[in-house]
Parts: C-alpha cells; structure tokens; sequence
C-alpha cells in the first residue's frame, strides 16, 4: 500500500507547534528557528489546501481541521516510536524520570521507594513533584485529552484521576477511599470521638485536592453514610492537597477527611487515629501512566512492575 503524506519534518513541526500553540516554543522543542517552524507549517496547509491556524495578534489557535488532525498525528507518532523502541536492543538501567502528585510521592512513594532503588542500582530515579498530576477541568486533563508528558520533562507520571488519557498507557495502581481520621489525643480528650454526633463538638478540615467539586468527596457525604444530621458540615479549613489536611489533623487541628491509602501508615503507628469504619468511595484513582514508547523502556517496564506489586500488598 502507497501512502501519500507530507513531508516528516512538517508534521512534527505541526504537532509541536499546536500542542505548545507557539512556533517559537515548539522551535525550541525541536532545535530550529521560528522562522523554519512557519514555513514548516505553510508547506504543510498549502499540501492540504486549509489552514491548521488561526494566527492572532500575539496568540495562535487551530482551526477545526487543525483541532481534528492533531490527536490522530500524536497517535501516529506514538506508535512510530514503539515500533522503534520494541526493535532496537536495549540495555538494562538508564535514567527514569518520575513526576508524582505532591502528597502520594511524600507520603506513599517515599517509605517504599527504597526497596525499588536497593533491587535496581542500575536505574537513576529522578523523582519530582507537581500537581499538575491532579486531574482538573480548568488545567485542560479532563476525559478523552491527552496528557504532555514531554512539557513535564517526564517519562512516567503517577497521575490522580479517571483514567481517561487518551492514546497514553494507564495502569491502575490503587482506587481511593475516604475516612475520617484525627490526632490519637482527640478520642479521650475533654470532648472524646465516640461516635460520629460528637464531631460537632470538633472541627471538620476538608481535603481540596480533587478541584471538581462533583467528583470532590466531602463531609456531607460522610455523614450521610453514617446517618447523622446533626453536624455542620460545611464548616471548617479547606485545604489545597491531602498533605497538609493530613498534617493538620496530625497536629490535632481537628478531624480530616482524608485518602485511606495515605494515611494507612501514620494509623499503624500512632500518628493518627481512624475512630469511625466509615468510608466515602471516589471514582478517582492512581494511575501509572506513560507513552507505550517509554513503557517497552526496561526502566519504566521494571518501575512499573515494582509499583504495581507493592499496590497489591496493600490491597
């Protein structure tokens, strides 16, 4: 079968450029001129005969035929790039770049990460943090978009969310649960936790890391579970990510509405106590998620396999 298509170099000026909607970002990507970029890109309308842009004063914007061209072309590139990544030879460890949501990294990835390094001293592991991990409408990561892990500077990423991440490779390592939990010296202070009416004698903190309030679980939801309308439950601090709700309640602010599998630990040992067996379930979940190019790389198959395993054990 002949396939009739327009220069390589063209295309992916257009994917780069649409994806960034700058030619003088994606020129940078891509180690060449703005001025090469536009006439990459000119080339490439003038073979389809429509434009991809809409060139703004000091903005760019595609144009439906664009907006319709650029998931299938970032499709296409991905498969080239497994096609490439499973024929070459590979050798083992290299680098793998990680980028994680602030509280899983710190309070889950962290205590466990040693076991991974101890059974791969080959593989350097260049963890960081960001919550752009966190699924939200308004950063644009909502069902069916695709995730740029190239602007993260990643190759992995550990992403809360629904799963949805178009054409990227997505292993689920743990759905999440939500319960109450509190310093251990609120169950035996002066207004003790014995069931849940006595938590209007206490502050409720509430965990803002989900920015979709209708996917947001909340204290109303929880105390619906447990059958109880006689507490506030709007009242109370917000927080911006579990992390600090977690540290919160540590400190005995007050009772927090937080993830299980984040705080599993601090209740083993005594950090916090969990006073009620009431969970709020969430639709949301950890994913593992990456380019099926980067998943045949021996550093991502193998983290990926390691994280997985140590999910299991806590299921």
């Amino acid at each position: 079968m002949g396939y009739h298509l327009p220069p390589l170099n063209s295309l992916r000026a257009f994917e780069s450029a649409a994806r960034h909607l700058s030619f003088k970002r994606a020129a940078e990507e891509l180690h060449v001129t703005p001025a090469a970029i536009s006439h990459q890109i000119k080339a490439l309308e003038a073979y389809l005969g429509t434009p991809l842009f809409r060139r703004l004063t000091r903005a760019l914007d595609l144009t439906e035929e664009g907006r319709a061209m650029l998931p299938k072309l970032q499709e296409g590139f991905e498969c080239l790039a497994a096609a490439v990544e499973r024929t070459r030879p590979h050798a083992g460890g290299g680098t793998l770049a990680v980028c994680a949501p602030p509280s899983f990294a710190a309070r889950w990835l962290m205590p466990r990460l040693h076991r991974f390094t101890a059974a791969h001293p080959d593989i350097e592991l260049r963890l960081s943090t960001s919550l752009s991990t966190i699924d939200s409408r308004d950063a644009g990561t909502t069902a069916g978009e695709p995730v740029d892990l190239r602007d993260a500077g990643s190759d992995v990423e550990i992403r809360f969310g629904n799963g949805r991440y178009g054409t990227l490779r997505a292993d689920r390592i743990f759905g999440v649960s939500y319960v109450a939990v509190c310093s251990p010296r609120l169950l035996t202070g002066k207004r003790p936790l014995h069931k849940p009416l006595d938590l209007r004698h206490h502050v409720l903190i509430h965990d803002d890391t989900i920015p979709d309030l209708d996917e947001r679980p909340s204290w109303a939801q929880w105390l619906k579970m447990a059958g109880e309308s006689g507490v506030e439950s709007g009242t109370g601090p917000h927080f911006s990510n579990a992390g600090l709700a977690i540290e919160a309640a540590i400190d005995g602010l007050g009772v927090a509405l937080a993830p299980r599998p984040l705080v599993s630990a601090d209740v083993a040992e005594g950090r916090l106590a969990m006073p009620f067996d009431i969970a709020v379930p969430s639709r949301y979940a950890y994913w593992l998620v990456c380019p099926e190019a980067t998943a045949e790389r021996p550093a991502a198959g193998a983290f990926r396999d390691w994280l997985l395993g140590e999910a299991k054990q806590e299921s």
